[in-house]
């Protein structure tokens, strides 16, 4: 497909509005919103930001669950230069604090509550209490404020200078990591739209194509991934206000879904639910997703999303930097995160020497190319120790190269187990596990010993319905990993600690291996 002209977020919606204006741009529960629709939605809230003095430059903060209001918002602020900074709608009112205060931002749209937190009512009583030290003022999207906005005369044409230009901040994402605070991640226009279109490729989205999204908007995964892929391509995203198994499967089959942006604990939540049947999912074709090999297969071949393709990036590369082109062999797609992207260079650096490695050999993966210009507000600290002086992003992950260039991803370099002086990686381990026909899903950690420095710990949930044979498992264990890698203790659980994403959260893992080794848990092998 033909690159978009657009070098501006608002422009590209324009663009993709003058070509095709009654095509749908979003379906949200029972509202269709065409291109152009969206256009004159975002306009008309852009109208009244401008008319409040709001210009080029400034910030305002977006906290809300997906919706149409979320997109109007977030090309309002783009189509005049303001930066939007989406924050999570898992944040509590003390994350709030440290993120409104961190972002300056003058402006906060928000749901006025989500679920059992009052977040309008919070975030006025941190401005109550002189505890934030830019925010002007709240305006809730599901309330008369914010229709006021929405029904506002739309902005005028911005005279040159005076609008978005296309190496503009676009968007700060706020993104957890290895620092106590999150961290903030400013992305521009134009690397957004190109990243995201070469992204949407890989897919072979095209105007034809239907998205479905419930992963959050609010995260890169969102806003600069599945959302930029879908516009850039003309496609209509079918937006789910937050997961839900049974939920999704209904908008798939109702809206005859193409493609979806989803990870394994989705995708095996969908699987599991009572709702799902094969051929309630049948139109998918594609779509993006990270995990093991067993967890791409799945989707591909039980979710029924044949041409799914693998992933490797971050929220400082736009999302993803490497993707597997959709019309790979299944079996190659499973087993490499893909090459990478237009206008993207990996290497692969020795953590301990500093050599850059060949092809083949585990290392730190370093990024060149769409990233962000650097971290802003506090994070800003972390500049000089993650970003090599040749502009290289070091991302803390591990991985090698293939022959082709494609990146297969190891592990986080603080993940890795020591067991007697050799290095074994935790993901390596968990693919193994989890390509045992009975199990769903797989942990693996290090726990400290006398003897071998550190210990491998296993964890394994079993799929719905399965028994797990231990020592069928451990049999075949035994025939694909060796032997320094295989698990000295192995447990049986109902659930593991999971972030919102569907990744291990590592530290608790290890505090609960660090517990059932110490307690002598009868489930170990």
């Amino acid at each position: 497909m033909q690159a978009p002209f657009s070098r501006t977020v608002f422009d590209l919606l324009r663009e993709q509005a003058a070509a095709r204006p009654d095509a749908p741009a979003a379906i949200f529960e029972d509202r269709t919103v065409t291109y152009a629709v969206l256009v004159a939605r975002a306009a008309a809230v852009a109208g009244a930001l401008a008319a409040e003095g709001v210009e080029r430059g400034d910030r305002i903060a977006l906290l809300s669950d997906n919706r149409p209001e979320w997109l109007e918002v977030f090309f309002a602020a783009a189509s005049i230069g303001v930066v939007v900074t989406p924050f999570s709608t898992w944040s509590t009112v003390a994350e709030l604090e440290f993120l409104l205060n961190d972002s300056e931002a003058e402006l906060l749209f928000t749901l006025s509550k989500y679920g059992d937190r009052d977040y309008a009512g919070g975030v006025r009583g941190l401005i109550d209490a002189f505890k934030l030290h830019h925010l002007q003022d709240v305006i809730e999207i599901d309330g008369p404020a914010y229709a006021a906005y929405a029904n506002h005369a739309p902005a005028e044409t911005m005279p040159p200078g005076a609008g978005a230009s296309a190496g503009d901040t676009l968007v700060t994402l706020y993104t957890s990591g290895s620092s106590n605070r999150p961290k903030a991640v400013p992305l521009m226009h134009y690397a957004a739209i190109e990243n995201g279109f070469n992204i949407g490729e890989r897919q072979a989205l095209t105007s034809a194509d239907r998205v479905l999204v419930s992963i959050p908007l609010f995260w890169s995964y969102g806003a600069v991934n599945a959302l930029m892929a879908s516009l850039s391509h003309g496609a209509a995203m079918v937006i789910q206000s937050r997961f839900e198994p049974a939920g999704a499967i209904d908008l798939i089959e109702r809206h005859a879904c193409t493609s979806i942006y989803t990870l394994p604990a989705m995708t095996n939540a969908i699987l599991a639910s009572p709702a799902f049947k094969p051929e309630r999912t049948a139109s998918l074709r594609t779509g993006v997703t990270i995990g093991s090999p067993m967890d791409v297969r799945r989707a591909a071949t039980e979710l029924g999303a044949a041409e799914i393709c693998n992933i490797y990036g971050q929220t400082e590369s736009y999302g993803n930097c490497c993707v597997t082109p959709h019309d790979w062999p299944l079996e190659r797609r499973a087993n490499c995160q893909g090459p990478p992207l237009p206008g993207v260079a990996i290497r692969i650096r020795d953590p301990d020497s500093d050599d850059i490695l060949e092809i083949g050999e585990v290392g730190e993966i370093e990024v060149y190319g769409f990233l962000t210009p650097g971290y802003a507000g506090d994070s800003s600290k972390f500049n000089s120790e993650t970003f090599a002086d040749d502009g290289y992003f070091m991302t803390g992950d591990l991985g090698a190269l293939n022959p082709d260039g494609s990146i297969v991803f190891a592990g986080r370099i603080t993940e890795m187990i020591k067991r007697s002086g050799i290095n074994v990686s935790p993901v390596e381990v968990e693919e193994a596990l989890q390509s045992f026909p009975a199990v769903g899903l797989a942990g693996v950690t290090g726990v400290p010993d006398r003897d071998k420095g550190e210990i491998i710990v296993a964890f394994v949930v079993p799929r719905p319905e399965a028994r797990t044979d231990i020592k069928a498992l451990q049999k075949h264990c035994r025939d694909l990993l060796s032997s320094y890698k295989l698990p000295d203790h192995l447990f049986i659980r109902d659930a593991l600690p999971l972030t919102p994403t569907g990744k291990i959260l590592r530290r608790e893992l290890a505090e609960e291996a660090m517990a059932a080794v110490a307690d002598g848990d009868q489930s170990r092998t």
